[in-house]
């Protein structure tokens, strides 16, 4: 019989993240374990690496130039499946864990995001908006990537903090785990996480999605409305 290979078992402190006015972010925390069935025959140390993304979205980023003392649009670039956010939380740098090309497959760090970016520009240029749009966000708190984040205890237990920030996309997002050694990516296992807006504001999205025609009508008539009286208020005025 040949070896097993080693399983992962992880945990997330919170599956479901509700955001309400006045949310201010949150904080996860990613545990669990790795169970090797080898483990008594043999002395593997693994580094953990935890991947957390947000909902894919469709994006066009633009490049500004200064022309005649104006900024003004110039050339631009879409990107098909750019997460809203993406978090990597790793044991050690991620060149010390891995090489880039394991790194490029299991996207192990914002150099590595899968952009699937688009348009009839050269490769160079479209890797050049693929570092914009990581730099951009990186400051927005929305994409960020933490050496030595993640601890591990006992050889096989681990944990790790992810925070989100207040700007963070509703929607589906996964956390993804891997084991790793020797450079090798030995086991992988994902926790769902779903974050969703309450309160209001949840009202309102959810009217927006299941009766999008009869609110399309009514913010249309709302919005009559409120210029027709408006309008009267001046005129007496």
């Amino acid at each position: 019989m040949g070896q097993r290979e080693p399983v992962l078992v992880p945990e997330v402190s919170q599956s479901r993240i509700e955001v309400r006015q006045g949310f201010t972010g949150a904080n996860l925390l990613l545990y669990g374990a790795v169970i090797d069935p080898a483990a008594a025959s043999s002395r593997t140390e693994y580094d953990i690496v935890v991947v957390v993304k947000g909902p894919t979205e469709r994006i066009r980023l633009r490049e500004k130039t200064r022309i005649a003392g104006v900024w003004m649009n110039a050339r631009s670039n879409d990107f098909q499946s750019a997460p809203s956010f993406f978090a990597v939380s790793a044991s050690q740098p991620i060149d010390e864990i891995v090489d880039a090309r394991t790194a490029a497959i299991y996207e192990l760090g914002t150099r590595f995001i899968q952009l699937s970016p688009t348009g009839q520009i050269e490769p160079e240029e479209q890797a050049r908006f693929a570092r914009g749009l990581v730099e951009t966000r990186e400051r927005l708190g929305l994409y960020k990537e933490e050496s030595g984040g993640v601890r591990i205890s006992e050889g096989v237990l681990y944990q790790a903090r992810i925070e989100l920030p207040s700007n963070v996309t509703t929607g589906q997002y996964t956390a993804e785990t891997f084991a790793i050694s020797d450079g090798r990516v030995l086991a992988s296992a994902t926790a769902d996480i779903e974050v969703v807006k309450v309160g209001l504001e949840g009202t309102v999205v959810f009217a927006s999605q299941r009766w999008s025609l009869f609110y399309g009508m009514g913010a249309i008539i709302l919005s009559v409305g409120m210029g027709w009286l408006a309008g009267r208020f001046f005129a007496r005025g």
